[in-house]
């Protein structure tokens, strides 16, 4: 932040994962370090990814400053979609109605997090988990399995038999890793990794 004050950068703060925190740990919003930061920052969040609403086209761009919320407002023309009553309206009642449901899911996210890091560690070591702090997003870094990229992504889809996200799509620092998504019901995640285990150990008969 101070870099880019320091240069006169906007900071543009994607927070859309900000209400999927774990135990013990805590989001801090880039505009709340100071006031001459907040002025300085546009942040944006959904309800999409804490509350599976993203087919309905519900955000939020919080802008402080008045003057950067004015040419925003002024310039985005079709670029930003304006939303629409229904994605409202549900947006309204998630942040307003759903902190029982919220609370609850972290929970089962949670629970399905260390399940998926105890599996991996007892049944899978050649694969190393990533510990994450929130989302439903867990990376695997697979390198150990001595596989190429394309390899790699070949292997989960035709050897396990499961759609991961490729590392490296996400740029070159994703070589050699895959990206599980564990919001899903428990069954399905212990199925899922039992195709990997089982896939992993062909590969050293």
């Amino acid at each position: 932040a101070d870099i880019c004050l320091q240069y006169n950068y906007i900071i543009v703060s994607d927070e859309i994962h900000s209400d999927l925190i774990y135990t013990a740990n805590r989001h801090i919003p880039m505009a709340s370090i100071s006031d001459e930061i907040a002025q300085n920052t546009i942040t944006m969040i959904a309800p999409s990814k804490t509350f599976n609403l993203a087919g309905l086209n519900a955000a939020v761009t919080i802008i402080p400053n008045s003057e950067m919320r004015r040419s925003f407002i002024e310039n985005m023309g079709d670029f930003v979609s304006s939303g629409n009553i229904i994605g409202y309206t549900a947006m309204k009642a998630a942040y307003s109605q759903g902190d029982d449901w919220l609370e609850s899911q972290l929970k089962y996210l949670e629970e399905n997090r260390d399940y998926l890091l105890d599996y991996i560690n007892k049944n899978i070591p050649a694969i190393q988990v990533i510990k994450p702090e929130g989302t439903y997003l867990m990376w695997l870094d697979c390198r150990g399995l001595g596989l190429s990229n394309k390899g790699l992504e070949r292997f989960m889809v035709d050897k396990a038999r499961v759609g991961l996200d490729v590392g490296t799509w996400f740029g070159s620092g994703g070589e050699g890793f895959m990206r599980i998504n564990i919001a899903c019901p428990r069954k399905l995640l212990e199925d899922g990794l039992s195709r990997i285990s089982t896939a992993v150990k062909s590969l050293n008969n």
